[in-house]
């Protein structure tokens, strides 16, 4: 039985090709085709043709409304029998509206496991991402081989949600530490030092870290190619903002950081890598 895919972003792409390259067969969709023609695995005509053939079906979308219109839209996952079927759903969604789908698919007789990823283009290539999987115990055993051809560092947890709400936490540091080591070395030029000095010292002082080591080249050359947009780190923090909310907690970085990731935004720059918030502070 082939798993079914759907998304082939940046990062889904990526975790496409360690599930083949593990060997698996995939049956794959992407609402724009011509991103699966290099994969070497069959197509499917729509989410729905994706769930009458498969048992397990990962995916991996921008956000919540898009992993919600490929589930329970027209020609969706849920336009056939989903009974006794895994939906893997790894797009770092709004927790309320994973535990909706959750309830609903359960209603439906499938799985739904809240699974998103830590990590972007770079470690999913080296299969070094780390995974978190709220949801049924079984069903997450039963799947843990394919999980492992992509995922170096693998949790579970009991409930649906409880994966969004640490993949949301984890993306704040995310981008605050993103946002501070870019202030640092916009500030440092401003000072007059050069920026291959700056990243240097950081990176043997206290900017030391798999973030500086993965994004040193982008700062460097100035090469904002996309592997994590700002658009989807303003959506993440965005999400943050409403469980805190909701939860009658504050964040007062949260609000910060969100705000500069607007700002990014504003000057044109969502869909780059979110590395570019250096282009904010220097400018």
């Amino acid at each position: 039985m082939k798993i079914g895919f759907i998304g082939l972003g940046n990062l889904g792409k990526e975790i496409a090709k360690r599930i083949l390259q593990a060997g698996f067969e995939l049956l794959v969709w992407n609402r724009t085709p011509d991103k699966a023609k290099d994969l070497n695995c069959e197509i499917a005509s729509s989410p729905q043709e994706i769930a009458e053939r498969c048992e397990s079906i990962f995916l991996i979308v921008f956000d919540s409304p898009a992993s919600k219109e490929v589930i329970f839209g027209e020609k969706g996952l849920s336009s056939a029998n989903l009974t006794g079927k895994t939906i893997i759903d790894m797009t770092t969604n709004n927790p309320f509206y994973v535990n909706e789908s959750a309830q609903k698919l359960k209603e439906k007789g499938a799985y739904y496991l809240d699974a998103p990823v830590l990590g972007s283009v770079i470690p999913a290539r080296k299969g070094e991402l780390t995974l978190l999987v709220a949801g049924d115990k079984g069903k997450f055993s039963a799947h843990y081989e394919i999980f492992q051809s992509f995922a170096k560092n693998i949790y579970h947890f009991e409930e649906p949600g409880q994966a969004s709400r640490l993949k949301l936490i984890n993306n704040l540091i995310l981008g605050t530490f993103m946002s501070a080591i870019a202030e640092a070395i916009a500030l440092g030029e401003k000072l007059g030092f050069k920026k291959e000095l700056l990243i240097e010292i950081l990176g043997n002082g206290a900017g030391k870290s798999m973030l500086l080591e993965v994004k040193k080249n982008k700062l460097l050359e100035e090469d904002f190619s996309t592997h994590f947009s700002i658009d989807l780190m303003y959506k993440d923090l965005h999400y943050l903002q409403a469980l805190l909310k909701e939860s009658q907690e504050v964040s007062f970085v949260t609000a910060t950081i969100k705000e500069l990731y607007g700002l990014a935004r504003k000057k044109g720059l969502g869909s780059l890598d979110f590395s570019v918030i250096y282009k904010v502070f220097k400018d």
